[in-house]
């Protein structure tokens, strides 16, 4: 008999859809043809109910495999070994997508320049996403395909507001004097103005 949604001894709960668990199930099985290694699961769960699938590890994901830019959303991970920081900071952000991302570390202070490296919403320092989702007055969003705008925050404020740009002429608008380009006019006026500014003339 199979465990009911509501038995609290399961670490690890039902994907929300059979269409999802077919999706899961594809991206597993099309990793394993081109080559991928599975460490740890792998398959679907049916004696736990309609929508499990094991918690998954891969190794030896390549490019042309679904899961490795296609979003799998599911509990599948691929295990990328690389030799420096910087490689890990770029196949962390070799994807179009960038909702969270997590950096394990002993270092605070390294665990900081990596989060700062790394093209996500949201950034977790030795934690999976407990700790920004328990900010409530941080602002939460993705990057890039992962969402646009903030909630939560100032800036989730702002996007209930309509900003307004005011600009006023102090100087009256002049043609260039004759025989002088345009271009080297606005480059002229501009080397003026930020004269202005420095010397507070207004």
């Amino acid at each position: 008999m199979g465990a009911s949604y509501s038995d609290l001894d399961l670490d690890m709960g039902s994907l929300t859809s059979e269409r999802q668990l077919r999706m899961v199930s594809e991206h597993v099985a099309n990793a394993v043809a081109h080559g991928a290694a599975v460490a740890a699961g792998g398959h679907a769960r049916p004696d736990l109910g309609p929508c499990f699938f094991e918690p998954t590890v891969l190794t030896g994901v390549t490019p042309e495999m679904a899961c490795h830019s296609e979003e799998t959303f599911g509990p599948v991970v691929a295990v990328y070994p690389v030799a420096s920081e910087a490689e890990a900071v770029a196949r962390a952000n070799d994807t179009e997508y960038g909702l969270n991302a997590s950096v394990f570390t002993r270092s605070a202070r390294r665990g900081r320049r990596v989060a700062a490296a790394l093209r996500a919403g949201t950034v977790n320092v030795n934690d999976t996403f407990s700790s920004a989702y328990g900010s409530i007055d941080a602002p939460m969003g993705g990057m890039r395909a992962s969402g646009l705008g903030r909630r939560h925050g100032a800036e989730g404020l702002l996007k209930y507001t309509e900003a307004q740009s005011v600009a006023r002429a102090r100087l009256p608008v002049v043609d260039p004097p004759a025989g002088m380009s345009r271009d080297t006019y606005l480059r002229l006026t501009g080397a003026a103005v930020r004269w202005l500014r420095r010397t507070r003339i207004r």
